[in-house]
This record gives C-alpha cells, structure tokens and sequence, in this order.
C-alpha cells in the first residue's frame, strides 16, 4: 500500500561566498559541510540513524572534491551507520529537489521507510574552473555531434535571451534584485533564516549567518554595474544568483515510521515533476513545471500559499511572474538566489527547508518549489503543511 512520503525536519546550511580566499567555507572540505548538515537533520528529528535507510544526495560537479559518491563519503566521515545506503544525484541546479523527489518516491513505493534528502556544492574549492579544467585535460562533455544538433550557450547568455523574449527591462530586474537581498536580510533580522540554519563548525568557530546578503542593496546600485554576457545587455552580477558555497538536509519517512517513532511531521510531498525544455534557452523550465504540476492537482496560482522559484537570474523569476501573474508577495518572500546565493547542488534542498519553514510562519497549507537547471531542465515540487 502506497505510503505518505513525509518532511520530519529540514536544515541548511548558512550559505558562504564561493570564494577561494574570501568565502567562510574556503577551508572547509565540502563532505564536512555537508556531513554536518546531516548531523544537523538527525538531531533536530531526534531519531538514531541507524534507523535511516538510505541517503540521497545532489551534487552538480561530481569531481575533485566533491567526487567518489559524496553522499556516500560525508556520511561515513562523520562517524554515522555504514549500514546505509547512499546514492549522489546529478541533474544541474535542481540535483537537491531531484533528491528529495527520489526519497519521496522510494518512500511512497514502500522501498524505503526514512531517507535523508540532501545536497551539496562548494564552488570557492570545486566550481567552473574545477569544471572546465578537468574537461580541458580530459575531455569535453559536449560533443561535436551534440552541438551540431543543439548551439548551446552558457546560462548567461540564455538568461539574455529569456530577457529579451518577455520584454524584461534592466531596471526591472535590478528593482527585483535589490527587493531580493532586501526581504533576505529582513528574514535575517527577524529570525527567520536563523531557525532553518545548522551552524556549521569551523575550527571551532560556529557561523551561523548567510554571506552574501547585503541589506543597503539598492537598484541604483546595482544599476551601476555592468553587464557580463553582452556589451549592450542586461544581465549582470548584481541581477543574478551568486556563486556560493552550502548544504542542506531533509529528512523524510513514511507516514507507518513516523506513527512507530512518535515523529511530528511538518509537510508531505504531495507531487514532483522534472521535465525538459529547449536546451539552448534552457532556463524556462519553471513555466511549463509549474503548470503541469497545478493541472494534476486541480490547483491554480492562486492556491499557492507560498512559493519558491529559484533566482538564478532575475529574469528567470520575471518571466515565470509574466506567465502566472502571482501575488509577488507569495514569492521568494524571505529573499532567494540572488541574496543569499546559489550552491548548484543544494539549492533544491535549502528551497525545501525554506518554504517548509514559510507554510509553518503562516499558518498555511500549500507551497511550490521550482526550478530551471542547466540543459534545459526544470523541476516543481509541491508541499501541503501538516
């Protein structure tokens, strides 16, 4: 019999710079980070982990550090049951979301009975240039036959395009931006990101806060900067995500293992999608996400209580905004990527513990993650509080 697949806790980690010198992370091997965020879950659920099945983890560059299965690695090195399963997952951005997405299902076909969810990425010691020199010596992911078929672009340049398409002014996008990094550094004054932070120890200092929230962003700031994909373009470092160093954990069980344990359960998965788009513009896979997953379940934009749409770039959220005509106030409202930043692999993870936490500070009952991810892939999932 088909079993609820249910959030029991959540953590992240505060999220660092992804910066070899001045990222808070920088001397932290991302197993560590990502190990404590499971401490972190286990704790807080106050279950023993032996009683965990399996553990499922995102990573988008599964090389170098972050290589030889670091779901697997991280759990072991900090001393937890060898006698759990574990598996690393690769589908871009949304690797932590597709995490989440195999635990539920694993949950709900009776495989599992409690897995943890997680995701990691550390782009200070392991990001593009890690990437892009391993593949300069080795080899390259595409192929000439693959770019024959697809002219790929990087996400720069498809977020320039996106742009153009829904008629998205640079203004416009800096005023979201700096809206962004100002609703992020609120949460953070009023405690909000507090209470879903693990504070990660670094010889022997705990940091507790989010890096790159700068709370006197302002859009004539951020107007000043100058675009990075197109010399007449938009996009610049200012309206997109920034590269970033975290983790996040979510643990998540069967409705029968949760009544045995006595566990409270804070949310239930009640559906996922992954689906592909264009992968030369890439970055539209939130729309046609977001619609199937409101179509299968009788719901409309509005019914959505809270809603979290990854800010890889700010015109990713604006053209999605275009589409749906939400209650913008419904969306992002604790700050997103762009403020807080985007650790490639854990981001779906740290969405899932955030609007967690969002359905539980309103007294509501449904919430939407959903992504775009590299390759022309994009990812929904929604959430009913309990």
């Amino acid at each position: 019999m088909a079993q609820d697949s249910l959030i029991i806790d959540a953590v992240r980690s505060p999220v660092g710079r992804g910066h070899a010198e001045k990222g808070v992370f920088r001397d932290v091997h991302p197993a560590d980070l990502l190990g404590q965020c499971y401490e972190g879950v286990v704790q807080r659920a106050g279950i023993d982990p032996a009683g965990i099945d399996n553990v499922i983890t995102g990573c988008a560059n599964q090389i170098a550090l972050q290589s030889s299965g670091i779901a697997r690695t991280a759990w072991l090195q900090k001393g937890l049951p060898s006698s759990t399963g574990a598996t690393t997952v690769d589908i871009r951005c949304g690797a932590g979301q597709q995490a989440a997405h195999f635990a539920a299902s694993s949950i709900s076909a009776g495989i599992d009975r409690a897995v943890v969810a997680a995701g990691i990425e550390h782009m200070g010691r392991n990001g593009f240039r890690v990437h892009q020199g391993t593949q300069e010596q080795f080899g390259q992911a595409f192929t000439d036959e693959l770019r024959s078929r697809y002219p790929l672009v990087s996400q720069g340049v498809a977020a320039e395009r996106l742009a153009d398409r829904y008629g998205i002014e640079r203004v416009e996008m800096d005023e979201f931006s700096a809206l962004s990094h100002q609703r992020a550094a609120a949460a953070a004054r009023d405690g909000h990101l507090g209470r879903e932070i693990h504070p990660i120890d670094v010889d022997g200092t705990k940091i507790d806060a989010d890096q790159g929230i700068r709370p006197d962003s302002t859009a004539e700031k951020l107007a000043a900067l100058k675009p990075v994909f197109s010399k007449d373009g938009t996009v610049t470092a200012g309206n997109s995500s920034q590269m970033s160093d975290g983790a996040a954990a979510v643990l998540l069980t069967s409705s029968e293992f949760a009544e045995e344990l006595g566990l409270r359960p804070r949310a239930r998965v009640v559906d996922q999608v992954v689906l592909g788009v264009d992968p030369v513009d890439m970055l539209t896979g939130p729309i046609p996400a977001t619609a199937r997953i409101l179509e299968r379940n009788n719901l409309t934009i509005g019914d959505l209580d809270a809603i979290e749409i990854n800010e890889a770039f700010a015109s990713v959220v604006l053209a999605w905004q275009r589409e749906f005509r939400p209650d913008m106030d419904r969306v992002n409202s604790w700050g997103g990527a762009i403020a807080i930043g985007h650790p490639l692999g854990a981001t779906g993870a740290r969405l899932l513990t955030t609007i967690v936490n969002r359905l539980e500070n309103t007294d509501s009952r449904f919430g939407l993650v959903t992504m775009c991810c590299g390759g022309g892939l994009g990812t929904a999932t929604l959430i009913e509080r309990l």
